[in-house]
Parts: C-alpha cells; sequence; structure tokens
C-alpha cells in the first residue's frame, strides 16, 4: 500500500479513487489507518464510518467466521462506545465478536494464535460490561485475563493494569445497582492493586468512589476514615507534584482534612484516638506548609484531651509538646518554648529512652532556648542591678538627662 495516501486526514478525489482499486485486504487495512487519524483528530463520525467499512471489508476478505471480521466488530463496538456513547450498538458489535472468538479453536500456550484470540476476547468483554453494565462480562474479561497472563499474552505490570480497570467498573457498576458492600470490596481491591506506589490520581479516585459509597450509607467512622484517607494521599502528592499541580493538591487536602475532622467530631468525639490521631496529621500538613501558629493552636488544644485518653506519660503528648515547643522557637517566645520542650524531654526519657532519636532531637532544640534563656535572664539580671543602682534604660528621660549634663 501507496503510504501517502494516509499521511493526512485530507484524503483527495486521486485518494478515493485509488482505493476504490485496492483489494479487499488492502482497502480494509487502509481505512484501518484512516480511521485512526481521523479519531486522533476528534473527527468521530468519520472515524466511525470507516471502521463500519471495515467490518463490511472483513467479511469480503476473510468471510464470516475469521479471527479478522472479530477484531473488526470489536473495534467498531469500542468507538460506538468510547466517541458516541451508543451502547445498545456496542454491545451488538461486542457480542458479534465474542460470539466468533468462541468459536476459534481453544486457545492453547502452544497455539500461535491463542494470546491473540484472548486478547480480543478480554476487550470484547470489558466493552459489553461498559455497553451493558454486565456484571458477568467483567467476570469473564477478569477470567480471561487470568488465562492471558498463564499465556504469557501479557506481563505483571499490563495483568495489575487490565484488574484495576475491572475492579473500578465493578464497584461503580455495583452502587449503581444498590449494592455497597460488594462496591466497597471492589474499591479496595484497587486499593490493593495500587499499593503504595499507585498513581495518585488513580488512588484519589477510588477513595473518592468510597466517600460516595458511605455517603449513601449515612456516613459515619467509615465515611470520615475514607475522607481522612483522601487527605493524606492529596497531602502526598502535592509534595512530589510539579509547582502548577501542588496547589490544586492542598487545597483538596485542606478540603478532605476538614472534612474528616468534622465527621471524626460528630460521629466519634473530639476526643476519641481516632480523632486526636488523624487531627495530628491535620496539624503536620499545616505544618509543612508554613501554617505553624494555627497548627500550634490546634496541638495547645488537643493537650488536655490526650492528657486524658492517653496519660501525661505518652508519646501523643511528648508530640505535642515538642510541636509547640519548636513553634515557640521560631515565634521568639523563649521563655515558654525552654518550659514547653522542658517537659516534653521529661516524657520522651520515660516514654523512649534518652538514646532514641526523637529525644536527642529534642534535647538539640531545648540546648539552643537554654542558651537563649540564659541569655535573656543575664539581661534580665543586668536591668535589674543596673536600676537599683540608679541607672535607667537607654532612651528614658533619666538617661537623657544624665547625657545631657555630661556634654555639659
Amino acid at each position: 500500500m501507496d503510504d501517502t495516501l494516509i499521511k493526512s486526514t485530507d484524503f483527495s478525489e486521486v485518494d478515493t479513487r485509488r482505493e476504490r482499486m485496492m483489494p479487499p485486504v488492502d482497502k480494509m487495512g487502509y481505512c484501518q489507518t484512516r480511521a485512526q487519524a481521523l479519531a486522533d483528530n476528534q473527527q468521530f463520525d468519520a472515524c466511525i464510518g470507516d471502521l463500519v467499512r471495515c467490518v463490511a471489508l472483513a467479511k469480503l476478505a476473510y468471510g464470516e467466521r475469521h479471527l479478522k471480521l472479530a477484531q473488526a466488530h470489536i473495534q467498531l463496538a469500542e468507538a460506538y462506545l468510547q466517541f458516541k456513547g451508543w451502547g445498545a450498538q456496542a454491545q451488538e458489535h461486542s457480542s458479534e465478536a465474542r460470539e466468533l472468538l468462541l468459536s476459534q479453536p481453544a486457545p492453547t500456550p502452544c497455539s500461535d494464535d491463542g494470546p491473540l484470540v484472548l486478547t480480543w476476547l478480554l476487550r470484547s468483554d470489558l466493552t459489553q460490561g461498559a455497553a451493558a453494565e454486565a456484571e458477568s462480562s467483567y467476570l469473564n474479561a477478569g477470567q480471561v485475563l487470568e488465562q492471558l497472563y498463564e499465556q504469557g499474552g501479557v506481563d505483571r505490570e499490563e495483568k495489575r493494569k487490565a484488574e484495576l480497570k475491572i475492579s473500578t467498573a465493578l464497584s461503580r457498576l455495583y452502587q449503581r445497582r444498590g449494592r455497597p458492600e460488594a462496591a466497597l470490596a471492589q474499591c479496595e481491591r484497587s486499593l490493593q492493586l495500587l499499593g503504595d506506589r499507585g498513581d495518585p490520581g488513580e488512588t484519589c479516585a477510588a477513595y473518592r468512589d468510597m466517600a460516595a459509597i458511605e455517603q449513601s450509607r449515612g456516613g459515619g467512622p467509615d465515611r470520615a476514615h475514607v475522607c481522612h484517607s483522601l487527605a493524606m494521599v492529596h497531602s502526598s502528592a502535592a509534595a512530589a507534584a510539579a509547582p502548577a499541580a501542588e496547589p490544586q493538591h492542598n487545597k483538596s487536602a485542606a478540603h478532605y482534612f476538614e472534612e474528616s475532622l468534622g465527621a471524626y467530631r460528630t460521629t466519634v468525639g473530639a476526643q476519641d484516638p481516632t480523632f486526636l490521631t488523624a487531627q495530628d496529621d491535620y496539624c503536620h500538613f499545616l505544618l509543612i506548609n508554613g501554617q505553624k501558629e494555627r497548627c500550634a493552636e490546634i496541638q495547645k488544644a488537643s493537650l488536655a484531651p490526650k492528657r486524658s485518653v492517653f496519660g501525661e506519660w505518652s508519646s501523643e503528648v511528648a508530640d505535642s509538646l515538642q510541636l509547640i515547643g519548636g513553634v515557640e522557637m521560631t515565634q521568639g517566645l523563649i521563655k515558654q518554648a525552654h518550659r514547653t520542650l522542658r517537659k516534653c524531654l521529661e516524657i520522651q526519657n520515660v516514654v523512649y529512652g534518652p538514646q532514641h532519636k526523637k529525644t536527642k532531637d529534642t534535647q538539640k532544640t531545648r540546648l539552643k532556648a537554654d542558651r537563649w534563656h540564659r541569655a535573656l535572664q543575664l539581661h534580665d539580671t543586668r536591668t535589674s542591678a543596673g536600676r537599683s543602682h540608679g541607672e535607667t534604660e537607654p532612651g528614658s528621660p533619666a538617661a537623657s538627662h544624665r547625657n545631657t549634663h555630661k556634654h555639659v
């Protein structure tokens, strides 16, 4: 085939005449390539027109039961669904494709066409599941995927991505059908597939689905937990994101932190360990975003409930005191920071021991506070001594009078 015919979507009359002279196999390849070019340029109606021609050409070139015909049906079904949202047409063509694929020889590891048949069968089931909202199609797709993986048709990462697509589709299908438990199970499956290194956007999407499901069940602690998880994902994403994306992640994180804390406060109360732990995460978020005063304010208010819930000699109280003392140092409140860090160090020595990293970090900060505190005490002592001997502060009326008299 002449490649110059398919370099652009501006097809001339000459191209059309040359196309008519092609044999069916070449014409089918030409139409498939042109359909892709049209899709790339968002000329979806023209793209679908070419894919319809491909179905007719596949029948003409390969016969009624060939794998090529099944492929043409699937490509047309996917286009109907993706570009037009026409579920009925997509279902019709994906069903025809599935019937043709199942009439092929049973796929085996030794068969050359085995993985190819399974690949197209997987695409057929996924398309039919989306077009008809068919649970059975998605479940079939999962089984086909396992066979395809066993026969080497996909690698581990490709399998994971396909499984994620299936679990996401099933969770939303179950939610629409009023089956929240099944929907949540699929969301949890999605999170398991994403793992700790999953794409933040996909992880957030799974948590948002979970939040919507919990909301439909009346909210409660489970929704609060999901919102808190969403906040943590956005917070982590903000730290790793490009500068342009960071503000949006931070805005979303703040929103979900506040929503989760509100839900926890309503359902379990502000003295519940879950609420206090979530609040500490929020404070960490505020701290890394430069909101030190707000962070310290929340931590000071949390000391009383933490002492009640966890006890005076607890890591939770020590962590709050360490954070408050650090903020007081940055604010220049040296005397207060000295007292706060001294109490923090007493607790950390009991809870962690003197060799623990947290204890050593607090010790370093406290030594700095001690130096500043002693300097302030020395200044205060000298000032008091000066006053007792009739000396006055520089700039006071008496000092000004004395200095004037000396010059005279």
